[in-house]
């Protein structure tokens, strides 16, 4: 597919990505399509529920990268794509089921920790770090976790404390300088999106 953009947006978990991600989509319409790292959360059919709720789903090796990294190549060369189906309820992909992905002239690349992988953060044309504060990530997951996912309010914090702040830290907040943009409060940062949106109309008319 001729000039098409891919836009990478990382940040700590609860950061709002969805909310810059949401306004920019509501911009380009059906020129956008979205591809998230969680998609790409591998399978751990071999594992009982119990164990899999221990694993640390907040470190790289969590993710089949590789496999993002191949869908997104077909992505740019205008294929559509089916990616797995994760379900947080029992921590592991849905049997049998994948979802359609289709190329765009904006592709949206999501996740906390794609600037972490070299070659997946070089493939993005644009890319954004959303920042906010540790307690503002923690309340925004919290809600999330529980009223999305079935999780109860222990786990989201014990999680929290012993794998998603320390992985943060070493994974997550270290990858920020690999941004073209840091963005504080994401998509309620007016003055950033308008200068986001004119760069990608900018890119596509290249």
């Amino acid at each position: 597919m001729k000039n098409n953009v891919v836009i990478g947006i990382a940040g700590g978990s609860g950061s709002g990505k969805s909310t810059m991600i949401n306004l920019i989509k509501k911009e380009f319409n059906e020129d956008i399509t979205i591809i998230s790292h969680d998609f790409y959360y591998k399978c751990h059919d071999e594992i009982p529920l119990e164990e899999r709720r221990k694993l640390n789903y907040d470190h790289p090796d969590a993710f089949d990268t590789d496999l993002m990294i191949a869908h997104l190549k077909e992505l740019k060369a205008g294929n559509k794509v089916n990616c797995p189906v994760y379900d947080y309820t029992v921590h592991n992909r849905k049997k049998d089921e994948t979802m359609e992905i289709l190329p765009a002239k904006v592709v949206v690349v999501e996740g906390i920790l794609i600037f972490e992988n070299k070659e997946l953060r070089d493939m993005c044309d644009i890319k954004i770090f959303i920042d906010a504060d540790p307690d503002v990530r923690i309340v925004r997951r919290i809600v999330r976790d529980v009223s999305e996912r079935g999780r109860s309010l222990e786990s989201v914090i014990g999680q929290y404390l012993t794998t998603v702040k320390p992985m943060h830290e070493q994974f997550v907040e270290p990858s920020k300088k690999y941004a073209d943009i840091i963005v504080p409060e994401g998509g309620y940062n007016k003055v950033a999106l308008s200068m986001i949106i004119h760069r990608i109309k900018a890119l596509l008319c290249e």
